[in-house]
């Protein structure tokens, strides 16, 4: 048993979902492309179930039937991307994760009501903002080419701060000079 520990690559990934890991609290998603080294971005979510439902529509996008899921009793309720693209796929991956969202949250809503916790008036308050509440910072702001497109910028040349000769410039000048005193 100790060899079979010792091969064994430790990694930070969740213990039950694939394609998903915890980084800074929230739950990040990405797969990698078939046959490539490329990888699609599939955005940072609140839980792991919202980042495994989109991993579960990539895979499905990607791989297709032979795909190993994590919900594989969901796959008539994900959304199918119009195309095999980057970003058509990460749209659908972020309203199947949405969906999960709002049913988690529904479902926490209807337990509360059910054990007599709160009012059905907070309880609609709770479930509408937390469905709410999610943005990807990632995806706004296109961090998976961010730090790219930066690089790429660094190599461009710098602008010639140059100017042409004007009317004023020393070189027109047929007068005294400054400096033959």
């Amino acid at each position: 048993m100790a060899t079979e520990a010792s091969s064994t690559p430790r990694r930070k990934k969740h213990p039950v979902y694939r394609g998903i890991r915890c980084r800074s609290g929230k739950w990040v998603s990405e797969i990698r492309e078939p046959k490539k080294t490329t990888r699609v971005w599939l955005g940072t979510y609140t839980t792991p179930e919202m980042a495994a439902a989109a991993y579960d529509v990539a895979a499905l996008a990607l791989k297709g039937r032979e795909a190993v899921l994590n919900f594989p009793e969901s796959v008539g309720s994900y959304p199918l991307p119009v195309s095999s693209s980057a970003a058509h796929i990460r749209m659908a991956a972020a309203t199947a994760a949405a969906t999960v969202g709002a049913a988690a949250a529904a479902a926490a809503a209807n337990e509360a009501v059910k054990g007599g916790e709160r009012k059905v008036e907070e309880v609609a308050e709770v479930v509408g903002s937390s469905a709410m509440e999610f943005v990807d910072e990632e995806e706004l702001l296109n961090m998976p080419g961010l730090l790219e497109e930066m690089a790429k910028g660094m190599m461009v040349a710098p602008p010639w701060m140059g100017s042409p000769p004007s009317d004023d410039s020393p070189e027109n000048y047929e007068g005294e000079s400054l400096w033959s005193y």
